[in-house]
């Protein structure tokens, strides 16, 4: 007859560090980078004016909506929520790579309306510009983050 184990009391997986140590490793220490490079597209569209409503709004309701919920995950790691779910590392992968889709979504329309702006006004551009660059660079650590999450 099998014996069995008795439950646990804690789900939490056991390699997620707490303290300063959470942002010093690999799968957790992509949250502050996301956090300030997605501020920074939010902050360089709004900074610019919009050629075209459509496109740039969809750059500015990702970049919100991630920096916000990415900011709550961040939070929750930090006061230790997640140690109430068995299938955490799921849902971080789960969002991040969802988030890094939606994020290549934006960052191909705020290049396009990059390119758009560029016979109108040069400093739009170069603020379109920069705001494509974060963009990108933002898309690459939310899917760093998925797959790092997942395969930790």
């Amino acid at each position: 007859m099998a014996s069995r184990d008795p439950p646990a009391t804690s789900h939490a997986p056991p390699d997620v560090p707490s303290g300063v140590s959470l942002f010093l490793t690999i799968p957790y220490a992509f949250f502050l980078p996301e956090l300030i490079f997605g501020v920074w597209v939010w902050i360089l569209v709004a900074a610019t004016q919009v050629a075209s409503p459509l496109l740039q709004g969809w750059v500015m309701y990702v970049s919100l909506t991630s920096f916000l919920i990415s900011l709550m995950l961040l939070l929750s790691y930090v006061f230790g929520f997640y140690k109430r779910y068995e299938s955490w590392k799921i849902l971080d992968s789960l969002y991040h790579g969802t988030t890094g889709i939606l994020y290549m979504s934006a960052a191909v329309l705020q290049v396009h309306a990059t390119i758009m702006s560029e016979t109108q006004d040069l400093k739009n551009y170069y603020i379109n510009t920069a705001a494509s660059f974060f963009a990108f660079i933002t898309t690459l650590l939310y899917i760093l983050h998925a797959f790092s999450i997942y395969y930790h």
